[in-house]
């Protein structure tokens, strides 16, 4: 039965890091950009989420605002910023893109002030439910389990089956012919970004209502989705999704079971500590592995 919960503790885990992870490899994949701020977009959805929900009493509401919010923000810091740093090398890239987290911070701090806020879940999706073997299993958590995978079903549509899509792709393979052929260079990664900007947006939204909205926190989650990018694949939505959910398992069965498995060889506190220390460490060991075995990563493409 535990092993049973926290299996699905880490598909849900798996699932946020996708919403997370897609629109960073979206972004890095087609625009060939490092993007630093990708976390503050998260932050912003989450606290659009929060204020949205405080002020009309509606979660549903609040959802949509975080996905407008972001996408907006996506689209601004697109226009006025990110634009200006293709030509450039990831260095200046990733020096803007940090500068860009301070200044998210910072005008977060302003308008919300430095105290956390809380979401609070509509009584539809509180409570849990009761799974085949008789598992009780908080009913918000499958409902992101759910989001997850309708995004994914999303995204596989949306560059596969669309106009947009194959724009997407074209892009991601070569930028030059796509533009000589017509297509707007400049639109399709505004678009582009957008859509990264409000995948990470909802993932805030969401955590949101499990943990506590602040300042900054996005930046703990962004290393992950780093580390999900480079073992799924740059610029892969699939390799995203598989690489989000190896990520998730790993991190929440470790930090389950290593110490129970521990114990047996040493006494229960070192066992704690030992069994916390490696769990932390371990999906940077399946980074690793993965990086010796393929370099280019799961689904990525080969240079």
């Amino acid at each position: 039965m535990l092993l049973a919960e926290q299996a699905l503790n880490g598909l849900q885990y798996g699932m946020m890091l996708f919403l997370m992870a897609a629109g960073l490899t979206l972004v890095f994949g087609v625009m060939g950009l490092i993007n630093l701020a990708h976390g503050s977009l998260y932050m912003t959805g989450a606290f659009a989420c929060a204020a949205v929900a405080a002020a009309t009493g509606s979660f549903w509401l609040g959802l949509v605002a975080s996905l407008a919010a972001a996408a907006a923000a996506g689209a601004l810091v697109e226009i006025a910023v990110i634009r200006r740093l293709y030509a450039r090398d990831h260095l200046d890239q990733v020096l803007a893109t940090f500068a860009l987290i301070l200044v998210f911070s910072e005008g977060t701090r302003w308008l919300f002030g430095s105290f956390p806020l809380y979401l609070k879940l509509p009584g539809s999706l509180s409570g849990a439910v009761v799974l085949p073997g008789g598992l009780h299993y908080p009913l918000f958590r499958l409902v992101i389990i759910g989001f997850g995978a309708a995004v994914a079903l999303g995204l596989w549509w949306l560059i596969t089956r669309t106009r947009l899509g194959i724009r997407i792709r074209a892009g991601e393979a070569d930028r030059e012919m796509i533009g000589a052929l017509g297509v707007d260079i400049a639109r399709l990664y505004t678009i582009v970004f957008a859509l990264g900007a409000a995948l990470a947006g909802l993932a805030g939204a969401l955590v949101g209502t499990i943990q506590s909205v602040q300042v900054g926190m996005g930046e703990p989650v962004l290393i992950l989705a780093f580390v999900v990018v480079v073992i799924g694949g740059i610029g892969s939505i699939k390799g995203a999704f598989i690489g989000a959910l190896l990520v998730g398992m790993t991190d929440t069965l470790g930090k389950a079971l290593l110490p129970g498995l521990l114990s047996r060889v040493l006494d229960a506190s070192s066992a704690n500590t030992v069994g916390a220390s490696l769990a932390s460490v371990l999906i940077y060991v399946l980074m690793a592995v993965v990086l010796i075995l393929r370099p280019q990563g799961l689904f990525g493409a080969r240079a």
